[in-house]
């Protein structure tokens, strides 16, 4: 198999660099899709950059995560607070899934402190801006190496 790793992102993250940029900061997802890529290529890994604003979208690409990728490095927007369809899928497929958000969830609004799909999760990284991604991807390499 090779050493592709998915990295998924769900709603409202098409608009990185506009939406909240105090929060989130200024870099685009496709800032964050070009930094994924060549920190992939260090790491001896393909990245296979996804969003889509649509939860079937995501449970889909997490069933083929299981089939083709060694990982799965996922920021799953305000699906994370709410959907137990994704940790259904998360626990469907055998390879590690990283719950991966840009902002430190906790210690923003109380309805952003409950993650549907963190106890299914390997692990969660928050808190650190879009290096968020990148401390997934060593993860991801660390553990299935």
């Amino acid at each position: 198999m090779s050493k592709t790793v998915f990295v998924l992102n769900g709603p409202n993250l098409n608009m990185l660099g506009k939406r909240e940029p105090g929060i989130y900061g200024g870099n685009t997802l496709a800032d964050v899709e070009r930094e994924c890529v060549a920190a992939g290529e260090a790491l001896g890994l393909t990245v296979d950059f996804r969003q889509s604003n649509h939860e079937g979208v995501l449970i889909d690409w997490i069933h083929e995560a299981g089939e083709k990728a060694i990982g799965v490095a996922i920021n799953a927007g305000a699906y994370t607070h709410t959907s137990i369809a994704l940790h259904d899928a998360i626990k469907a497929i055998s390879v590690p899934v990283i719950e991966v958000h840009i902002s430190n969830v906790h210690a923003r609004e109380a309805f952003r402190h409950h993650s549907a799909i963190a106890p299914a999760a390997k692990g969660v990284i928050c808190g650190f801006g879009t290096t968020s991604y990148i401390l997934a991807l060593n993860a991801l390499k660390s553990i299935t190496a």
